[in-house]
């Protein structure tokens, strides 16, 4: 039997009777072994933690250890590109692409650590405060609870362990299940390569019933961050109701071609943005309304381009789109294309099942009521609408109960500022697809989508609460 690859808890590293098996989800061949933990061990890692966070990092250890983690994934980002195209069947150019925009983000939290500070209070602004000098002090909530998904299982557990560390948070880190060997290899960078303390960052691998609600009840947790699908996301919510909880949750991205826009430059962006991982991104690409004028010459074009894509081995460096996560989501996707079908819409390209592989997907004539509309299809897959007039198209986009990102393409200033304007979303993209994101900028949507921000400088201030001093002169 292949050996368990540990999980660190303080200075320990653990192993169990009981293996997870972490499986390719290209061919199904065994990537590795880890740890199936329990109860006990959440316990650990919860002291640990909080024993770490009883002997603070200053602010400068903080920048050293995140600069040191930005050096060290840079060194190491064409073994850690291969381990995330083993486990989760991200070609491995899009896989060297995650690992370097990891970098970027432990370079960010590094800048927030350095400059972390609170405000100066008018307090003599009104006639009680005069004589007093007023300022808030940024101070660390307490032990961070971190729950990861399986689609950038590098750099969204950067997204959660470098605001964490620039805070100075502790971290107990539940990575997905399906891909853990990324955060397990970081977490050994960073302790082994860049001076972080032991207990500071622990990991428990295991099911989210096991270790999970363990985790997100324990009293001894302040913060909870979650990237995951709606339903576990408000669920995580209600059981964390003193605790400050964070959640980054799904989306069914829409993008607005209009008449003056550049629909060539949305078509190249588009086959990248609908089919990057096999569409498995919370802003993947999925719904398109273009201009009736357009949609023809649009989608003759994207049919082009997404024909052209390679199938295949995320190892192999010409492959572009390889396999979903498991079996059953493939056949769920496969499901819904043959619902929309029946319902009316035409398959353009695309839409076969061969064994592990679903080829990327566009779908014409969708409507509002279809489920690849309705929901997040988090499959190779776009569906596109035709449309008259604006009014109607920002309409469209908006009937939905997820709130991440949009996008539209125009030449007119009173499109853009009006898309701005009247797109409900946590962002709104002009001349992009809704799939953009850089990894300083503000991230995280409305309603199902979530009810945070991330991004190293917004998240700092999640992890931290204000804490007013004043001085009597």
């Amino acid at each position: 039997m292949p050996e368990q690859h540990p999980v660190r808890i303080g200075a320990e590293s653990v192993t169990t009777e009981e293996s997870m098996v972490v499986t390719s989800p290209y061919d199904g061949h065994e990537v590795a072994r880890v740890p199936k933990c329990g109860p006990e061990h959440v316990e650990a890692a919860v002291a640990a933690a909080k024993a770490a966070m009883a002997e603070p990092l200053e602010p400068w250890k903080r920048a050293e250890v995140l600069d040191a983690a930005a050096q060290s994934v840079a060194d190491h980002r064409d073994e850690l590109a291969t381990i995330i195209a083993e486990e989760a069947a991200k070609p491995i150019k899009t896989a060297r692409t995650e690992a370097e925009r990891a970098v970027l983000t432990f370079q960010s939290a590094a800048i927030e650590a350095r400059t972390l500070t609170g405000d100066v209070v008018p307090i003599d602004g009104a006639q009680p405060g005069s004589g007093k000098l007023a300022f808030t002090l940024r101070v660390p909530r307490g032990v961070v609870a971190a729950i990861s998904p399986f689609n950038f299982p590098l750099n969204l557990v950067a997204h959660k362990l470098a605001p964490a560390i620039a805070a100075g948070c502790a971290v107990v880190l539940k990575p997905a299940s399906q891909t853990p060997i990324s955060a397990i290899r970081l977490h050994e960078l960073l302790m082994d390569e860049c001076g972080l303390p032991a207990g500071w960052i622990n990991i428990v691998t295991g099911s989210g019933g096991t270790v999970g609600d363990p985790l997100v009840e324990h009293e001894d947790v302040a913060v909870i961050t979650f990237t995951g699908s709606p339903p576990v996301g408000w669920a995580i919510a209600a059981k964390g109701a003193k605790k400050k909880v964070g959640l980054e949750l799904g989306n069914n991205a829409p993008v607005i071609i209009d008449a003056s826009g550049d629909w060539e430059t949305a078509v190249a962006k588009i086959a990248v943005a609908g089919f990057s991982h096999a569409g498995q991104s919370c802003i993947s690409t999925q719904r398109i309304y273009v201009h009736s004028s357009l949609v023809d010459r649009f989608t003759e074009a994207l049919v082009a381009k997404v024909e052209a894509l390679v199938v295949g081995d995320p190892l192999d460096e010409a492959t572009d789109v390889s396999a979903l996560i498991s079996p059953d989501e493939t056949a769920r996707v496969k499901a819904w294309i043959d619902e929309a079908v029946g319902e009316g819409a035409t398959v353009a390209t695309g839409g076969d099942q061969h064994d592990r592989l679903l080829t990327p997907t566009i779908l014409t004539g969708i409507t509002a009521d279809m489920e690849v509309s309705r929901n997040e299809v988090f499959g190779p897959l776009v569906g596109i609408a035709s449309f008259d007039d604006l009014d109607d198209a920002l309409a469209l986009a908006n009937d939905t109960r997820y709130g991440l990102q949009a996008a539209i393409f125009t030449a007119e200033l009173d499109g853009a500022l009006r898309a701005a304007h009247e797109l409900d979303f946590g962002g709104v993209l002009v001349n992009e697809v809704p799939t953009f994101r850089s990894d300083q900028m503000p991230y995280g949507g409305v309603r199902d989508s979530g009810n945070t921000k991330e991004g190293p400088h917004y998240a700092v201030r999640e992890m931290t609460h204000e804490r007013l001093v004043v001085i009597n002169r």
